[in-house]
């Protein structure tokens, strides 16, 4: 694949790469990875330091990768201050192990999808989400339990709504890795790359 593509060809290569980590993903799932929407998610914060943790993808399609968390974390804070990230998966029990790597700009999803996404969890995570301030030091496991007795009180009565700190972020991919393990350490790797004329792909040696 030349390095220059129209406008169609580019859009057919980022549906391509859509459509496989689709089928990779559904293909882990049917590997009995008990995890398989896990991803690792790095960001960076003050001075450049980089922070790594694992978060559960919620959706992908071609607008992107779909996450959710508290928007008062740490991972908040450094994504507002740097709102590009890295999001790895590793499948070990795919083939001879199977890793997507992705890069792009992060973005809040609108309110209202939160709260579609929110009203499907279940109630514990949903008082969960209101119980913790997530990231904030906790004295002792006896204030967190207080607390989560403090809003299921709150909330006996009716659903829990979304808390006004707690809701989604989209990454916007520029570039997504598909890597596949082989013996001797000779892997395939195949690199989709958004760039100014568009998308393009093309091999890297393992």
């Amino acid at each position: 694949m030349t390095n220059t593509t129209t406008s169609a060809e580019s859009a057919l290569l980022y549906q391509q790469a859509i459509a496989t980590f689709k089928r990779l993903l559904d293909e882990a799932r049917a590997s009995g990875d008990p995890e398989a929407t896990a991803m690792t998610l790095a960001t960076a914060g003050e001075g450049g330091r980089i922070c790594a943790r694992i978060v559960l993808l919620k959706q992908a399609d071609e607008e992107g990768f779909r996450f959710y968390t508290n928007y008062t974390s740490a991972k908040a804070a450094q994504l507002e201050q740097t709102p590009h990230a890295a999001l790895c998966f590793h499948w070990k029990t795919l083939r001879n192990g199977v890793q997507v790597r992705v890069e792009g700009r992060i973005e809040k999803v609108s309110p209202q999808e939160s709260e579609v996404y929110f009203a499907s969890r279940p109630r514990g995570s949903q008082i969960g989400a209101w119980a913790s301030l997530q990231s904030q030091t906790l004295p002792n496991r006896d204030e967190f339990e207080a607390r989560i007795a403090q809003f299921e009180q709150r909330f006996v009565a009716g659903p829990v709504p979304r808390p006004p700190h707690w809701g989604g972020y989209l990454m916007i991919p520029d570039r997504i890795e598909f890597w596949y393990g082989a013996d001797f350490r000779l892997h395939e790797r195949q690199l989709y790359v958004r760039g100014d004329s568009g998308w393009t792909r093309r091999m890297l040696y393992p």
